[in-house]
């Protein structure tokens, strides 16, 4: 089991408040340009699509909130997320152009609105050492999605302790039509989003999916 480095409350209630008390404390009503109970009313009605709360198990999580691109830019978000334990800021690998990272979009179907719900999510260590290529084909097998870097980044901004040593992940769902795949991966003590080539395996690198979106 993965010790859980947050403050899990239990039930669903429990552990939605906490993740919208989390995006509350890094700033995310101001990013938005919303006031607090603004974005919090963002977020309400998705309180009722959450599944049963529990802390991270074997790399997976019950569900995540997902705030969209378009109310908080991936740019402004990275350098929220750390590492269990750790205090310094994540980071954009220099390999993206500036204005790079608008050109990686979504290759599935995202639920309207600004804010969603990502269900039964798993950092998909199983897949390190595959070829993302050949990972991604076994997730779409098993009626699962890979992740956006929007949703990749909103799983590391929730849980710090699932990217991890040798447990990194690649993020399928963006791509831009080259041989891209997005991924987070750490880097002088701190997450860092780059991305790997699709054809290329990586030890210490896997895949991340889920089972759905809400």
């Amino acid at each position: 089991m993965t010790a859980f480095d947050g403050e899990f409350d239990g039930g669903v209630d429990g552990e939605f408040d906490r993740q919208v008390r989390r995006l509350t404390a890094l700033g995310y009503p101001a990013l938005a340009g919303l006031p607090e109970e603004g974005f919090t009313a963002l977020l309400e009605p998705l309180r009722a699509a959450a599944g049963p709360g529990a802390p991270p198990e074997g790399g997976r999580v019950p569900f995540v909130l997902v705030v969209t691109r378009e109310v908080v830019p991936i740019e402004e978000v990275v350098p929220l997320t750390t590492l269990a334990g750790r205090k310094r800021p994540g980071v954009v690998d220099r390999h993206y152009p500036e204005g790079d990272l608008a050109r990686f979009t979504p290759t599935v179907a995202l639920p309207n609105g600004r804010a969603y719900l990502l269900l039964d999510v798993d950092r998909g260590e199983e897949f390190c050492g595959a070829v993302p290529r050949d990972a991604m084909a076994v997730v779409a097998d098993r009626g699962r999605t890979p992740l956006t870097i929007e949703e990749g980044l909103a799983l590391v901004v929730q849980y710090p302790e699932l990217l991890a040593t040798n447990k990194c992940f690649s993020l399928g769902a963006s791509r831009c039509g080259d041989r891209r795949v997005p991924a987070l991966w750490i880097s002088k003590g701190a997450p860092k989003l780059g991305w790997c080539w699709e054809g290329n395996p990586h030890s210490w690198l896997g895949m991340a999916s889920a089972g759905g979106r809400a």
